[in-house]
């Protein structure tokens, strides 16, 4: 026992008391929370520190965290901690047989902040995106001629559909497994209407199966709408869309028994597809149909363009309404996007040359190692 207690004295004389105790209000912070840090001469003796907090002096202080921490910074954001009100801390240090206390440091107040500092790179890339956003929105409504590239699906939608006319075969269109509530299914309405719109002016039958019954009443209304406008709402057959089924493959045996049945001369495939793409596109191929598809799922894209005349990538069929359709608020909106993209593939890029050539060249040029840190750690947002 004596032992025990002369060990104890010669290690709690190696460990000393935290100093230049450091408390401020939470810069980063909606309220209620007091950023705490300290200095405290590392030795392999210090197991950890607890921090206590009262509301007065002299006061009760309490700890506030059960377990150990190792590191010499804080974020007290108890839910007990109140706006206004004046705290004083102080820091207890263990080690393996004694504990040491700091100083009592207060009082410090936590307020609501206005900002948040540490969010200071999403208020910039904010900022510019929608400064990018406005001007060419600005420069669509003045009427400035913007390029935009030539997508080969979209222009052959006449090429299709006047086919299927001299052919004098019907037209179906599929959304594939999507619901209403899938981006690219509502990006594929405005492609239906415009297939619609020919159609009726063609004299041209259009046959829409669906797999959900949302999707189906959506198409309907677009279908009618559509022949309406064209003036030939006598052609409009709402028998024409139906809804099958919304088993996947059961999905897929009945459009394969209507492509069979009907031998259509033009076949739009867009929606949201999976693994009954390729065999409804195949049957599409194997009676001579013109076919042009388009959707997001990238592990369906392969089919599609091995079986499909015309293929549309990834978000090309978002653009789809706007080429076929210029409007300046769409207009502006994706040439703001497309260059939003350009100037990140400008940084991507930049970032992986300097990380490689600061990790080749870490002794002969550290700069750009230094470089890429630091354009890594402003945009990762810190906790």
């Amino acid at each position: 026992m004596p032992i025990t207690w002369t060990i104890g004295i010669l290690v709690s004389g190696l460990i000393a008391p935290p100093e230049s105790l450091l408390l401020r209000d939470n810069p980063n912070d909606q309220g209620r929370a007091i950023f705490i840090s300290w200095v405290c001469p590392q030795t392999e003796s210090i197991t950890g520190f607890r921090i206590f907090r009262a509301c007065s002096l002299p006061g009760k202080f309490i700890a506030l965290n059960r377990e150990l921490i190792i590191g010499t910074e804080y974020l007290d954001s108890d839910t007990m901690l109140c706006d206004g009100v004046p705290y004083y801390y102080f820091i207890r240090v263990y080690s393996a047989y004694d504990s040491v206390d700091s100083p009592v440091s207060g009082p410090v107040v936590s307020s609501a902040q206005w900002f948040n500092t540490d969010r200071i790179n999403v208020l910039v890339l904010a900022i510019i995106i929608n400064g990018l956003f406005i001007f060419y929105l600005l420069r669509a409504r003045h009427n400035t001629r913007m390029f935009i590239r030539k997508i080969n699906g979209l222009d052959a939608i006449d090429e299709a559909l006047g086919r299927a006319t001299e052919m004098g075969k019907p037209v179906l269109f599929s959304f594939g497994l999507g619901y209403i509530t899938d981006m690219v299914v509502i990006a594929a309405l405005p492609i239906l209407r415009r297939i619609a719109s020919k159609t009726a002016q063609y004299a041209v039958r259009l046959i829409v199966p669906n797999s959900d019954p949302l999707v189906m009443t959506t198409a309907q209304e677009t279908v009618k709408e559509a022949y309406t406008e064209a003036g030939r709402p006598d052609l409009y057959n709402q028998d024409n869309i139906s809804f099958l089924t919304s088993d996947q493959f059961g999905y897929a045996a009945g459009v394969d028994g209507i492509i069979l049945r009907e031998k259509p001369g033009a076949i739009f495939w867009l929606g949201y597809f999976y693994a009954e793409s390729l065999i409804m596109a195949e049957t599409g191929h194997s009676i001579g149909a013109i076919q042009l598809a388009g959707t997001t799922e990238t592990t369906q894209l392969p089919f599609f363009v091995a079986a499909c005349d015309y293929t549309m990538i990834g978000e090309e069929i978002y653009a789809a309404s706007c080429y076929l359709k210029p409007e300046p608020i769409m207009l502006g909106t994706i040439k703001g996007e497309d260059f939003i993209k350009f100037l990140l593939i400008i940084l991507i890029s930049s970032t992986v040359f300097l990380g490689t050539a600061g990790r080749l060249l870490a002794n002969e040029a550290p700069f750009l190692n230094n470089l890429f840190m630091a354009i890594v750690n402003w945009f990762i947002p810190k906790s």
